[in-house]
């Protein structure tokens, strides 16, 4: 009989696929929820976001397969051994396991306190370059405070699991007896989103998990100050900012490398920097700047990391002021950088963003769930202990009876039920008291057997009153928090500076002054061209549909004021942007200066010195003149809100050093030229401005250009009409193009 199955195969593969090879029409949201949900939930939940015990699963699994080992307190054995173990649990392949294997141990240096006790080259995590060994060639065994992780694991402390392909267990959380969540740092990137979690001194944070369990309005910053980053560096500490990120669980602070000068060699000597960055991006940072002469004080840089440590050696010119040009390495460098926070934790299967008090209280209440299965067990054990014993304590009351019992039963199957129907014992007693041995049939053995059975009965009666009560479960979890504290404690590497220097603007004289071009185009794209460098080749590259709408001679000490689509202005200098050629298609601002989502640069006002006016063209017909010093501070502010009025639609802006005329044309071919000096000028950025073109109704200001014609004597008729010397007015009606007024 032919196979219908084979047969459906043979005359139609694509048969054994439904719809393979077909194109359906399905709703996206559909798709999505059938294909893409599945994959976001596995990443999210099963690799990339921490869980309460401090672990993502591949950790948590690596660990686990090393304390079955016994890797806890041997000798070390090939990482490569390690790893072949590990995929029995964590089927993703040996090069995520190592990578995994890599970052826990002690070698790479990432955690304050590593997990993985390590020999041979593990790399460093402050180094891009610095490659760890093949598996092959390095050891590991666990580090003494994993006795921490799984203390009591095999006393039903925790649930098990079955693992991917059913033949063994795997625990679904480690017991861990301190908040190793807090204490070393994680970070993972999921499928729309993240998680960041930067590590704390150990010691702070079991004395912050024992003050939030004697009060739960503890101030949380008194104990636990700031985060501390195995790195060391510098928190430039604000208590404010750090107090909402222990409330929020999101935020961001600046941290900084440590370096000293050595007068002697003139030699700047960095030997700390933070964790968000290695040796060679600084390095290549400070050669880039060096070529471009921003940072003319070098003189040479070695990186001169060795067995001691990191240490980036930088040679510096004489008579270079050295405050300044650590002001400046802070600046343009990752020397001083910023740690974005985002405590995002799988509670209970399910990611949530929460502060350090709320974490904390999660995983006291954990802890408390660990130590009460771990008393349940116990106590079961100790009972089951009680009830042979008080079989054996039957048993004594005639010892030679039992022994008559067992003499006189002629089947060995049989001696089981002969003592339990001679002392009214149950089977599990009378096996036990079947397999004592003829040796410990003396009196010595029996009364300690009886003294034995008060002690379980008092154990018993003593843990079943600690389970009972909270409070004393919590007493316990304070005394555990103690003990990993004092044993395990280190003192904090990264130091808190509640006062530190602020970038001031770096001195002109530093930078060099040449003139420059600047081309400004429509999307936003600006391009710094040396005049040399325009001579050779002044055929402008540009994309697709973009065009140059600005061009200006300049300095390469120039203020530049970025004007935006959403009302906002954005403040450097043309030397913050680098040279370039006319055949590129320049730097995208509102990349370059870190702008808000959406937000589009519209226009580029090139300021030598805060004079003159800008002037701002509503599609009302008002026009609003801002004296540009409303845009200069003080202080070394990037960007400015409520940069205009936000009332009317903005037709155009420009800026003028001095007054000029300027021609507004409306959709009704109204027309008129306005002269500047007719304005008031305003203080107020966001001011609403001034009538100028009276609009009819359904009326509306559509072009305005500036009017450059000096000798307006010499202009026809028609134009001298449209110089208006009172505003409002209605305007002049003219068909003829803008472009062909102003010409």
């Amino acid at each position: 009989m032919k196979d219908k199955n084979n047969a459906t195969k043979k005359d139609n593969p694509n048969a054994i696929i439904e719809n393979a090879g077909i194109i359906i029409d399905q709703q996206i949201t559909n798709t999505l929820e059938k294909n893409y949900m599945p994959y976001a939930m596995s990443v999210i939940v099963s690799r990339a976001i921490p869980e309460i015990d401090g672990f993502k699963p591949s950790h948590r699994k690596l660990l686990y397969t090393m304390f079955k080992m016994g890797l806890s307190s041997s000798q070390r054995t090939k990482s490569a051994n390690v790893v072949g173990q590990t995929m029995r649990l964590n089927p993703h392949g040996d090069v995520p396991i190592y990578e995994t294997m890599v970052r826990l141990s002690k070698g790479y240096g990432v955690l304050l306190h590593p997990y993985i006790d390590s020999k041979g080259n593990f790399g460093k995590s402050y180094s891009r370059d610095m490659a760890y060994a093949a598996s092959r060639y390095t050891e590991v065994k666990l580090d003494p405070i994993c006795e921490e992780l799984f203390l009591d694991i095999e006393k039903n402390t925790v649930d098990f699991i079955d693992n991917y392909d059913n033949t063994t267990k795997e625990p679904l959380l480690l017991p861990v007896s301190f908040p190793s969540i807090l204490v070393n740092s994680n970070v993972g990137i999921a499928v729309g989103m993240a998680s960041c979690i930067p590590s704390f001194n150990l010691e702070e944070t079991c004395q912050t998990a024992i003050e939030m369990i004697k009060n739960d309005k503890h101030d949380i910053i008194t104990t636990l100050r700031a985060p501390d980053f195995s790195t060391g560096g510098q928190i430039l500490y604000d208590e404010n900012e750090m107090r909402k990120i222990y409330e929020n669980g999101r935020g961001n602070f600046k941290v900084r490398g440590k370096c000293a000068f050595n007068k002697v060699i003139n030699c700047l000597e960095i030997t700390e920097i933070p964790p968000t960055t290695t040796v060679e991006s600084i390095i290549d940072k400070i050669i880039e700047l060096s070529k471009i002469d921003k940072m003319r004080e070098v003189a040479d840089i070695r990186d001169e990391t060795d067995l001691k440590g990191l240490k980036i050696a930088i040679d510096i010119k004489r008579g270079t002021d050295i405050e300044k040009f650590i002001v400046k390495l802070c600046k343009y460098t990752s020397f001083e950088d910023t740690f974005s926070c985002n405590f995002n934790i799988l509670i209970n299967g399910k990611p949530k963003t929460i502060g350090i008090k709320e974490i904390l209280s999660e995983w006291t209440v954990y802890r408390e769930n660990c130590i009460k299965r771990r008393m349940e067990f116990e106590i079961s054990k100790k009972k089951d202990k009680l009830h042979l014993l008080y079989g054996l304590k039957k048993i004594l009351l005639d010892i030679d009876k039992a022994i008559k019992i067992i003499r006189n039963t002629k089947l060995e199957q049989e001696v089981i039920i002969n003592l339990i129907n001679g002392f009214n014992i149950d089977k599990t007693q009378a096996e036990y008291v079947a397999d004592i041995k003829l040796r410990n049939l003396n009196e010595e053995y029996m009364i300690k057997g009886i003294k034995e059975i008060f002690t379980l009965e008092k154990d018993i009666e003593l843990m079943q009153e600690t389970l009972a009560s909270k409070k004393k479960i919590l007493a316990l979890i304070v005394k555990e928090l103690s003990e990993v504290s004092k044993k395990f404690s280190k003192p904090r590497r990264t130091e808190l500076f509640a006062e530190f220097f602020k970038f001031q603007e770096v001195d002109k004289e530093n930078v060099a002054k040449y003139p420059v071009h600047l081309f400004f185009t429509k999307d936003g794209y600006l391009k710094k061209i040396t005049p040399l460098s325009l001579r050779m080749s002044n055929e402008q590259k540009i994309k697709d549909g973009d065009k140059i709408t600005q061009s200006i001679l300049s300095n390469n000490l120039a203020s530049l004021l970025f004007f935006t689509n959403k009302y906002q202005v954005y403040k450097t200098r043309a030397s913050d942007f680098n040279d370039t050629k006319a055949s590129v298609m320049g730097e995208y601002v509102a990349v370059t200066l870190g702008m808000d989502n959406g937000e589009i640069p519209i226009y580029m006002s090139v300021i030598d010195k805060y004079i003159g006016y800008m002037l701002f063209f509503f599609e009302d017909g008002k026009v609003a003149k801002v004296s540009i010093n409303s845009y200069e501070t003080k202080t070394n502010r990037k960007k400015l809100i409520s940069a205009y009025s936000k009332k009317s639609p903005l037709i155009g802006m420009a800026y003028i050093p001095e007054d000029s005329y300027f021609i507004i044309k409306s959709i009704k071919s109204r027309c008129l030229i306005l002269d500047t000096r007719l304005l008031s000028v305003k203080s107020s950025k966001d001011t609403i401005g001034v009538s100028v073109l009276a609009l009819k109704k359904g009326d509306k200001v559509s072009e305005i250009k500036e009017f450059t014609t000096e000798n307006l004597d010499f202009m026809s008729d028609h134009i001298k009409r449209m110089v208006v010397k009172n505003i409002p007015s209605p305007g002049v009606l003219s068909k003829n193009n803008l472009e062909q007024l102003v010409l």
